[in-house]
């Protein structure tokens, strides 16, 4: 964070800014509730803490500072917050500098293509209804597509002339911000220089793919000549878009999706529109290319239910697989949706109707069901060498799962399915769901201890607080005290941010959830001798965890006549009974200082 937008944030009203957009009441000493912007409520269940200067949603997960929340209710970019807040607090904007002339140049480089691909689109647009263009506009009146859908998403063509756009924004920018837009090519001459440049999208229809914020960066092309051996085209890489971090529609479904809580994946541009324009609205598309983790990212930014519905081809039976891999890993609850008939969802919805698909929405399948149903269909389970294939194929997947009882679950129910009576087999499904550690996160503040209680809130205050230097080292050095904690992952996650806010830092959920509610029922901050006598209880407990078996192992060495194992034992035991005394009288003393 910037050291401007760190001074605003720490000038801003968290209460007054959020309250410019809903209803906020004082609910507490330190907190204001009010119904959630973000999800439809009519008992509220969004709070906005005042000292802490966050707010949390009870309802849907949604957390943030103040900047993040008018990232996500106004749809801007962090840096447009940071200028949004500041005026709404009446803090001068800084002139805006660059750390480098590389970085200024790169930012006026970004701002051109934007300018350059806005007109494109219109020009695409106009293309369109031209006479040239009369081929393209039958060929999407006969996949279904009105004219008030071809104009919500810009649906264009770009003429079959190698130099139409090129003549149309001649001039319209420097030749080096031309090439560097993905708009053109240019033959490479004799010399090694670069000749003149002729238009990369020609005789094609165009959708124009877009930022969250509804500006185009990049276009898929659909070829109109069938036998033309590219039936997309992309846009290149650009230094507005990378095909790997962008979902196309997003900016159109953003809403729809926060709304009703989950996403719609499908595969292409045109699965997309016709399911939109159908009335599904939370519906994305991976733009052609295998979802990525960077797609997984931003979309958890939204929602972390997902229901994928891919072509039922072998190519797209394979994407879904990969992508319910990497949703699954990121902690996504997912679902699987197949269509009758072998249909892809823009036949299915242009022949069957709408209806008929919101129906195959609700039944969607979790990923599990669906991955064991294609192990079946896969492999011949009927014979010892088909269900090891059955299980090779699931093994990844099981594996994959970030909890234990969610692991253990899927593989028990994939032993049955498969008709596994293996005992070998059922063993490697059980050591698969075992392998990964996972952790479910408590349900609430009452199922924490309080040296848990007390640890959260010092990892979650101030990275130059005494108290969380304090903590995030001990965590460090002595990391055997905090083995078993049932939150250990979230205090990983708390002392291992850098500048990040406490709750951004936190990948889950529910762990989110968790961590707003105990900070929301913080009365004063952690004080030292508090941190202090959480971090000797942990050590105490893990201390009594050793004393509890060395005098069974003294009897067994004694059994034995194994009189050095003995010695030893004796040794370590009186050892731990004086470091027990220790901490017995630091406790003591940590208790009256607190007093």
């Amino acid at each position: 964070m910037s050291d401007f937008a760190q001074s605003v944030k720490q000038q801003a009203d968290i209460v007054r800014v959020i309250g410019e957009y809903i209803t906020l009441k004082k609910s507490g000493a330190q907190n204001y509730s009010g119904l959630c912007p973000f999800h439809g409520e009519k008992t509220p269940s969004f709070s906005v803490h005042v000292t802490r200067q966050f707010y949390h949603c009870f309802g849907c997960g949604v957390s943030g500072d103040v900047f993040k929340f008018v990232q996500e209710i106004d749809k801007v970019s962090f840096p447009e917050a940071v200028k949004i807040v500041a005026q709404k607090c009446g803090i001068a904007l800084p002139k805006r500098e660059f750390s480098s002339p590389e970085e200024a140049a790169e930012s006026r480089l970004r701002g051109r293509l934007l300018e350059l691909y806005e007109q494109a689109t219109l020009f695409f647009e106009e293309q369109l209804k031209s006479a040239e263009g009369a081929r393209a506009r039958e060929y999407l009146t006969g996949r279904g597509l009105k004219a008030e859908t071809i104009a919500k998403f810009r649906v264009g063509y770009a003429p079959e002339g190698f130099g139409s756009l090129r003549d149309r924004l001649n001039g319209a920018a420097p030749q080096e911000v031309l090439r560097a837009s993905g708009l053109f090519r240019a033959k490479e001459q004799e010399d090694g220089s670069a000749g003149r440049m002729y238009d990369y999208f020609r005789k094609r229809i165009t959708f124009p793919i877009s930022n969250e914020g509804g500006r185009v960066i990049a276009f898929t092309a659909r070829a109109l000549d069938a036998d033309d051996p590219r039936k997309y085209m992309n846009s290149p890489e650009t230094p507005l878009y990378s095909k790997g971090q962008v979902l196309f529609n997003l900016d159109k479904a953003l809403q729809a999706i926060r709304q009703q809580n989950f996403a719609l994946l499908v595969e292409g541009q045109m699965d997309c529109i016709s399911v939109f324009a159908a009335g599904v609205t939370p519906v994305l598309a991976t733009s052609g290319t295998a979802f990525t983790e960077q797609q997984a990212r931003l979309l958890r930014r939204y929602t972390t239910r997902v229901v994928v519905n891919f072509d039922p081809d072998t190519a797209g039976a394979n994407a879904a697989e990969k992508s319910i891999a990497l949703l699954t890993e990121e902690g996504f609850e997912v679902r699987v949706v197949t269509l009758e008939g072998g249909l892809d969802p823009d036949r299915f919805v242009r022949e069957r109707g709408i209806q008929a698909y919101a129906e195959a929405l609700k039944l969607a399948v979790r990923h599990s069901d669906y991955l064991i149903e294609r192990a079946r269909k896969l492999f011949p389970v009927r014979t010892a060498q088909g269900k090891v294939q059955a299980v090779n194929f699931l093994l990844p997947h099981i594996r994959r799962m970030p909890h234990a009882i969610v692991r253990d679950e899927f593989a028990q129910d994939a032993a049955q399915k498969l008709g596994i009576d293996s005992a070998l087999l059922r063993q490697e499904l059980k050591q698969a769901a075992a392998k990964r550690q996972g952790q479910i996160a408590a349900l609430g503040v009452s199922n924490l201890s309080e040296c848990e209680r007390v640890l959260v809130r010092a990892l979650a205050g101030p990275l130059e607080s005494e108290n969380f230097q304090r903590a995030s080292a001990a965590m460090a050095t002595q990391a055997e005290y905090f083995e078993g904690l049932g939150i250990l992952t979230t205090l990983q996650e708390l002392a291992g941010r850098k500048d990040a806010d406490p709750l951004e830092a936190l990948e889950q959920p529910g762990a989110r959830t968790l961590v707003a509610q105990l900070l929301m029922r913080e009365r004063e901050p952690v004080n030292a001798p508090e941190l202090e006598s959480a971090l000797v209880t942990l050590e105490r407990h893990c201390v009594e965890q050793r004393q509890r078996p060395i005098r069974s192992e003294i009897a067994e060495a004694e059994r034995k006549g194994d009189l050095a194992g003995v010695t030893a034992l004796m040794t370590e035991r009186m050892e731990l009974d004086r470091r027990l005394r220790e901490l017995d009288q630091r406790m003591h003393e940590l208790v009256s200082q607190g007093s």
